[in-house]
């Protein structure tokens, strides 16, 4: 009897010890867990593509064993990033076409473009990333080169944000556009009478219908480029601002094959055939895959003067811009998407498009409670309409675009109406959160300049000196949040990732410094060592 209460009395002592198996322990970190209380952490354990434990590094070596084990070397873990409004699909696109972004002038322009086509000949040519606030001559181009050098082969270059094209007369002649084309929600830019080759917004749908499509190859190879770029950067979730049905159904095939592993967050592209399908068949969501809401666009962009002024532009007497999408129609989306369960995540830049918006969702919103509709953008609010985002609203932003703009904005907007532009302290204090991105390809991929243009309000070369509106600027942990748990919350997503938490994805980033601790200049200079999705290191 003595001899069996010995073995029971050892066997407790065993269980007690017993170790629980699961599939990797990082140890020897500085955790920044983003969860409730914003509390840190040395150690955590993954199982099963989640954390099962975090906490002290002795504590989690005393209950867990592991047969691959990390020693972070002390370096910075934070959860996976998350790009609350980027143009996924587009970045792929844009590694098969000219890349003009950085171009100083004209003349770099069409030499990218010339190089580009003797190097790889097409039957269409596209680019795309051309800025002409970034010359010194600070207007929008002519085609009259583009005719001389590619007189039989059409062209279409975009611009940066996407809001306007280049073409030249090959390809204005192929999409049936003249000077005497008439249109809506942009504009085809003349100078005496006589087309530039410049579409803003609307026109350039005609462009669009005369490209040649893509193959699958090419849309498979954009998606496996953008991800790899994306992972490398230590995003694991993307917020693709506007896709249509089939690279929706090709991304979701493409993660079920094991060929696409990073997560998605898809909006759904504005057009008929897409709501029409999407908003019937529901919220689609795997656990790579959330497709629960519908892009639209309210008016066009600040840079090419597209976005929609309650007064004329400063710097352009006499123009407003437009909306992209006519009121009647945003408040005719508002009403058919509030009926289903899906956001409506409009895209507004300009103050009247925003009072457009935020009136077209309290009134749809009414009776209704949690649904985390989007203002995309929120760029310039008038003072009397930030109290609109105390009701629930999120707005979704982007503050390298503070850093970008700020060189024009006030051109653009005249020095009063400049205050309510990228005030996004202003639209935290009212909604609670902010959801924050890059908009790339429009900016850098590089979530660090989010931080830092968020936090400093100054671009790479520290300018300007003490910061543009530092009123509006974030802290770390509200810019940490915007790019975690706030993007994640604002996905509904927040149960699953966005911090560090047991029973959440195991998604998280080994960064190559303390972004929380170091000397503000040195925060672009931070990188992602090791990126882990699932538990699985992608990086």
């Amino acid at each position: 009897m003595k001899k069996f209460f010995f073995l029971i009395s050892v066997a407790l002592v065993f269980s007690c010890t017993t170790k629980e198996e699961v599939d990797l322990i990082v140890y020897n970190a500085n955790i920044y867990t983003v969860d409730d209380a914003f509390s840190k952490a040395s150690s955590i354990a993954i199982k099963d593509g989640k954390f099962v434990a975090v906490g002290d590094t002795e504590e989690i070596s005393k209950k867990y064993k592991a047969q691959m084990q990390l020693d972070a070397e002390g370096k910075t873990i934070v959860p996976g990033l998350i790009d609350a409004h980027c143009h996924f699909y587009g970045l792929g696109q844009n590694q098969q076409v000219v890349d003009l972004v950085g171009t100083q002038s004209f003349d770099e322009v069409v030499d990218r473009v010339v190089a580009f086509q003797e190097e790889r000949p097409s039957s269409f040519i596209l680019g795309r990333g051309w800025d002409q606030n970034d010359w010194e001559v600070k207007k929008f181009p002519a085609k009259d080169k583009l005719d001389e050098i590619f007189p039989d082969t059409p062209v279409a270059l975009e611009r940066i944000d996407g809001h306007a094209y280049l073409v030249n007369q090959k390809a204005l002649d192929m999409a049936g556009i003249t000077a005497d084309t008439e249109t809506e929600g942009g504009e085809i830019v003349k100078e005496d009478g006589e087309l530039t080759g410049i579409l803003v917004d609307n026109p350039m749908g005609s462009i669009n219908k005369v490209i040649p499509p893509a193959s699958l190859h090419q849309k498979i190879q954009a998606l496996k480029d953008a991800e790899r770029i994306s992972l490398d950067y230590g995003l694991t979730t993307v917020n693709d601002a506007g896709l249509s049905r089939d690279i929706i159904e090709l991304i979701d095939s493409l993660q079920q094959a094991g060929e696409l592993s990073i997560r998605v967050y898809a909006m759904v592209s504005n057009y008929p055939e897409n709501l029409d399908y999407f908003l019937d068949k529901g919220i689609i969501k795997t656990e790579g895959l959330n497709v629960r809401s519908v892009k639209v666009y309210g008016d066009g962009a600040l840079g090419s003067r597209g976005a929609a002024l309650r007064a004329p532009y400063s710097d352009k007497p006499g123009h407003f811009g437009a909306m992209v999408t006519p009121v009647d129609q945003i408040e005719a989306l508002a009403q058919r998407i509030a009926a289903t369960d899906y956001q409506m995540n409009t895209h507004a830049i300009g103050d009247s498009a925003n009072i457009v918006v935020l009136w077209a969702y309290e009134k749809a919103l009414e009776g209704k409670t949690d649904r985390r509709w989007k203002v995309e953008h929120a760029q310039v609010i008038s003072q009397s309409d930030f109290d609109y985002f105390e009701n629930g609203i999120i707005p979704s932003v982007q503050p390298t675009h503070a850093t970008s703009d700020m060189y024009w904005a006030e051109d653009r907007l005249g020095e009063e109406r400049v205050k309510g532009a990228y005030a996004y302290k202003d639209l935290l204090d009212k909604a609670g959160l902010v959801a924050l991105g890059t908009d790339f390809p429009v900016a850098q991929v590089r979530p660090y300049l989010t931080c830092y243009a968020a936090v400093a309000r100054q671009d790479v070369e520290q300018y300007p000196e003490g910061g543009f509106q530092m009123e509006n600027a974030l802290s770390r942990e509200e810019t940490l949040k915007g790019m975690t748990i706030w993007a994640a919350y604002s996905n509904f997503e927040e149960d699953e990732k966005g911090s560090i938490e047991p029973g959440k994805f195991a998604d998280f980033v080994i960064l190559s410094d303390d972004i929380m601790t170091i000397p503000a200049e040195e925060i672009p200079n931070v990188t992602a060592e090791r990126v882990f999705l699932g538990g699985v290191r992608k990086k």
